[in-house]
């Protein structure tokens, strides 16, 4: 299977092991991707709060290089930038006078490309050809899924699963061998990109999420957003120090998770990059 690529800054950045992962995961799983050529930033978080032109118009242009490019699907594992490309794309798509402006502005016909975000890649691959591929099931793993608030809100924009009761992520987990555990903040915020702006809100949003998933028998969470890896993996020192708590709570991407039960070794998978918990 072919996919285009949409890697996002971040996975060109602070998360270049989620893009380690991604690739060597997929790679397994006979997944080719083909990254966009001069993509460029999709304007995360600041862009719709300066200029509603400029938020559709830099997603816009890299659409219209996934047009030109040749790709019908587009992944971009990032939970804000397939939010972005989806949100540009459904925009134009109900607003012709809309998408004629933005091919002047980027001097390019958007394209249609249906936008993937991880999970929904693997779902591509399909359930039942990756639980055939599982080489080590992950039989001592409860896993706490943690979708995060940018993968199925909005659900007229994301248009995937559930939006308060998403079920995907359990579902890949449990072909893996694992065990996801009920709990209560799977589409919490973690405080995203406030990391920076506001540590004391992503300290106090994070050690949350952390102590629900502990509480409820979680040995490990499984995300698919870097930034919600960012949160809560490097920051967990920082969340344990100022609450008085010891987790020791291991955040996987989810690809990790299925690169380990393919037979991937943690190095491969840049799993013994990350801050906390069993990262050997």
């Amino acid at each position: 299977m072919n996919l285009g690529y949409y890697p996002g800054c971040s996975l060109h950045g602070s998360s270049d092991d989620y893009q380690q992962s991604l690739k060597a995961c997929l790679g397994a799983l006979g997944v080719s991707l083909k990254e966009l050529d001069d993509w460029i930033c999709c304007g995360a978080t600041a862009a719709h709060t300066l200029n509603r032109k400029l938020s559709i118009a830099l997603p816009a242009r890299n659409l219209a290089l996934a047009a030109r490019q040749g790709c019908d699907e587009l992944l971009a594992p990032c939970s804000m930038c397939s939010l972005q490309l989806k949100k540009a794309r459904k925009a134009m798509a109900e607003d012709l006078a809309l998408s004629a402006e933005m091919a002047t502005i980027v001097e390019a016909k958007p394209g249609g490309a249906r936008v993937l975000n991880l999970i929904e890649a693997l779902e591509r691959v399909g359930l039942e050809t990756i639980k055939t591929a599982v080489k080590t099931p992950l039989k001592d793993f409860k896993v706490a899924c943690y979708y995060g608030c940018l993968l199925t809100r909005p659900p007229k924009v994301a248009e995937f699963d559930d939006c308060e009761q998403p079920e995907s992520m359990e579902r890949i987990v449990s072909a893996l061998g694992a065990t996801p555990v009920a709990w209560n903040y799977k589409t919490e915020c973690c405080g995203a990109g406030m990391t920076m702006a506001s540590e004391e809100t992503v300290l106090e949003l994070s050690h949350k999420i952390l102590a629900d998933a502990a509480a409820h028998g979680a040995q490990s969470i499984a995300v698919a957003c870097p930034m919600c890896h960012v949160n809560l993996d490097m920051k967990q020192s920082a969340i344990e120090a100022r609450y008085g708590s010891r987790y020791g709570m291991t955040i996987y991407y989810l690809c990790d998770l299925v690169g380990l039960a393919l037979g991937l070794t943690p190095r491969a998978l840049g799993i013994n990059r990350h801050f906390a918990g069993r990262t050997a």
